[in-house]
């Protein structure tokens, strides 16, 4: 009963964090394609506040803000659709280099993120989207930590 459990515990958070991972790509794409949408809205009018002290980009800075968009949509998409693949296969057969590599990339993304955050004074993306998507990741993680410890195998030497 107990192991059953665990299984279902375990599985619960690999698929949370395969669906979450897609669900992120996918936002990826509509930022990319479609990122002057009211979904977005909010994001744009929190960077126009801190870079041009308005509630909306400038019409010059706003062929960038369409161009922009695409990389990092992009990239959001690519990070995303790794970390769906690294779930789907390696975590659910509970590799631990699949863990991680999901802390270290994570961790590593949220310190640089976070800091340029900081320097340019973007708060807002620091507590809204960086703390979310860490959340997100990490829940998995904690509540799966158990499931990752590798026993010991005696090696023979010939």
């Amino acid at each position: 009963m107990e192991t059953r459990f665990k299984s279902t515990h375990f599985l619960f958070w690999q698929k949370w964090l395969f669906y979450t991972s897609l669900l992120f790509a996918l936002y990826g794409i509509v930022f990319a394609f479609y990122g002057n949408n009211i979904l977005f809205r909010p994001y744009d009018k929190m960077l126009a506040g801190v870079f041009w002290h308005s509630s909306q980009f400038p019409p010059e800075a706003e062929p960038f803000r369409a161009f922009i968009y695409g990389p990092l949509g992009g990239t959001i998409t690519c990070c995303y659709i790794l970390l769906a693949f690294i779930a789907r296969y390696s975590f659910k057969e509970k590799q631990r280099w699949s863990r991680n590599a999901i802390i270290t990339a994570f961790s590593i993304w949220v310190i640089i993120d976070s800091f340029v955050c900081l320097y340019f004074g973007v708060y807002p993306q620091i507590y809204i989207v960086n703390a979310f998507s860490i959340i997100v990741k990490t829940l998995p993680i904690i509540f799966t930590w158990k499931d990752f410890r590798q026993t010991v195998k005696s090696k023979t030497i010939i």
